[in-house]
């Protein structure tokens, strides 16, 4: 009757638990969660939620009758691997025979001058996302500090309320990623929408009468006029409660293929604080900070966790995400940000779709796409190993259901 521990009641848990309970599992298992509320979606947080489209309801995913013990709203404080148990914010302990830790990440602060006005957002959870639809429903002007998958996603449908928007990075383009030709073509998305988009410039002070925010001065001395600001700064992983537990980070919990942390055959770690040997990085442990990793970690680390080390099955599928702006879907298969170069593959005569290769070295390592959803499923079988571009060419030669005649070129 081994008892199962989670600690972390969002997706990656919820997946985990219900893999466990599908594979057999009748021990207990409890579920520890720093929010308050039963796991939910996070995407639709900087889409269909904060545009008005979805509901706070619609976002919680499905739980069923799902036969654990719910601990939420009390985080995790502490772990002691020795006795194998949990320390809880409430002054408890959750012993365990098993443990998957599924804690993930919260936003990354920005403590400059001016972080503590009123108007000043970050997104990550539930509470944040209400929060800024409830400040972009009387907001004029929008400023977004970070151009990646968040704060581009929340620039398109700040952009859909009718709000205005101004952009800023420090990098040369947007979605960093996928690289600069790609980052190129996304630049001209947004600016194409009205977007203010201002690269290679950073945030230097906020600054506000009446304790709320009004200004914003950038490293290059601009003043930028806004009644409402999110920091879209990336994560920061939520580790401190594993501090002297002897565990391996670098920066996650470091994994084998199993999802086994390499410290302690009794811990797996899933989503975004794992990190996994990926086949198309040589086996490099990366971390993966996107939903269907988490999904797919979740329900493997709750299978693993009842077998033998030994026994356990390696996560071998390559990474998958998606982001939805402006009406255009944008996914992505594999290791994008390691390529050295991007070819285009597939392209419709209108070039409002296409799929291009990420290439290092002579191999194929990733893909992008953008409203090319249908292609995806054959590049994914070309992706279960590394493999030189070339053999891709000459398969998609014999493809009968491309987008277009194969291009071959450079974007």
């Amino acid at each position: 009757m081994l008892r199962l521990v989670i600690v972390g009641a969002s997706l990656a848990g919820l997946r985990a638990a219900q893999a466990a309970r599908a594979a057999g599992h009748d021990g207990g298992i409890v579920m520890i969660g720093r929010e308050p509320h039963l796991p939910y979606t996070r995407p639709p947080l900087s889409k269909e939620l904060l545009q008005g489209t979805q509901e706070i309801e619609d976002s919680a995913l499905h739980v069923g009758e799902l036969d654990v013990e719910w601990r939420l709203g009390v985080p995790a404080t502490g772990l002691d691997r020795q006795s194998k148990r949990v320390r809880l914010d409430d002054g408890t302990e959750a012993p365990y025979d098993r443990l998957i830790i599924a804690t993930g990440s919260r936003a990354r602060p920005w403590e400059g001058p001016g972080s503590h006005l009123k108007g000043v957002h970050t997104l990550r959870d539930l509470e944040d996302a209400v929060a800024l639809r409830t400040a972009l429903s009387s907001s004029e002007r929008l400023l977004i500090v970070g151009a990646g998958f968040i704060g581009c996603e929340v620039a398109a449908s700040a952009r859909a309320l009718g709000v205005e928007v101004t952009l800023v990075d420090i990098a040369a383009h947007p979605l960093l990623p996928f690289g600069p030709q790609l980052g190129e073509r996304w630049a001209r998305m947004h600016r194409e929408r009205g977007v203010d988009l201002r690269l290679g410039v950073g945030l230097a002070e906020l600054r506000g009468r009446s304790g709320r925010v009004e200004h914003a001065e950038l490293t290059d001395g601009t003043t930028l006029n806004t009644d409402t600001v999110l920091l879209a700064l990336g994560s920061q992983l939520n580790t401190e409660w594993l501090a002297d537990t002897g565990l391996k980070f670098d920066p996650a919990i470091v994994c084998d293929a199993t999802l086994t942390t390499v410290s302690d055959p009794d811990i797996l770690a899933a989503g975004d604080i794992a990190a996994v040997p990926v086949a198309l990085a040589d086996g490099t442990p990366m971390r993966v900070e996107h939903w269907t990793t988490a999904a797919e970690h979740g329900q493997l680390a709750g299978r693993n966790a009842l077998l033998h080390p030994a026994d356990r099955a390696a996560h071998a599928n390559p990474p998958y995400f998606w982001s939805d702006q402006y009406g255009s879907k944008i996914q992505a298969l594999g290791c994008p940000a390691l390529a050295d170069r991007i070819e285009m593959l597939e392209q419709s005569p209108e070039d409002d779709r296409f799929v291009a290769a990420c290439v290092s070295g002579e191999r194929m390592i990733g893909i992008v796409g953008m409203n090319a959803a249908r292609r995806l499923p054959w590049y994914r079988k070309q992706l279960t190993q590394p493999q030189p571009l070339e053999q891709v060419k000459a398969a998609l030669a014999d493809d009968t259901k491309t987008l277009g005649a194969p291009v071959g070129a450079s974007v």
